[in-house]
């Protein structure tokens, strides 16, 4: 029997709890930039994003490994020479990128040194959802 339906199953799961998170933790941004004339909200946004990104960044890890599995144990070699393959796999490298951004951010909160509004991570928080729709398109399509 193949180990493929146990590894896909997993990788949903954990990618769907990493992305959960890569999308909620920009809402505290947009929430904290709002509220950083408060010090009692400005410690609790602080506390919030830390847990946060420290509970989906093993998500993150998972879902890496878990995604490098199944495509070495076979992915590659089906779909190796396609170039949606290589777009998706671009896309999902860019998401880790963004990932550890919103760990600069982050810190940078932590720091007192956040230079962007409230606007500016509304748009901040958009990003990833317009690479996941691209990722399951190109996924599920595979076009060409």
């Amino acid at each position: 029997m193949s180990p493929w339906p146990w590894l896909k199953a997993l990788h949903l799961i954990f990618m769907i709890s990493w992305f959960a998170g890569l999308f909620y933790l920009p809402r505290l941004f947009v929430h904290h930039a709002m509220s950083q004339d408060n010090p009692v909200l400005d410690e609790k946004f602080k506390e919030m994003e830390r847990k946060l990104y420290y509970f989906v960044t093993p998500w993150m890890i998972l879902t890496l490994v878990f995604g490098s599995w199944m495509l070495f144990s076979g992915a590659w070699e089906a779909y190796g020479s396609m170039m949606w393959l290589h777009i998706k796999l671009l896309l999902v490298s860019i998401l880790v990128g963004y990932h550890f951004w919103c760990g600069k951010l982050m810190r940078d909160f932590r720091d007192g040194k956040n230079r962007h509004s409230h606007q500016w991570y509304r748009w901040f928080n958009e990003f990833p959802l317009v690479l996941l729709v691209a990722i399951v398109l190109l996924a599920v399509f595979k076009p060409f």
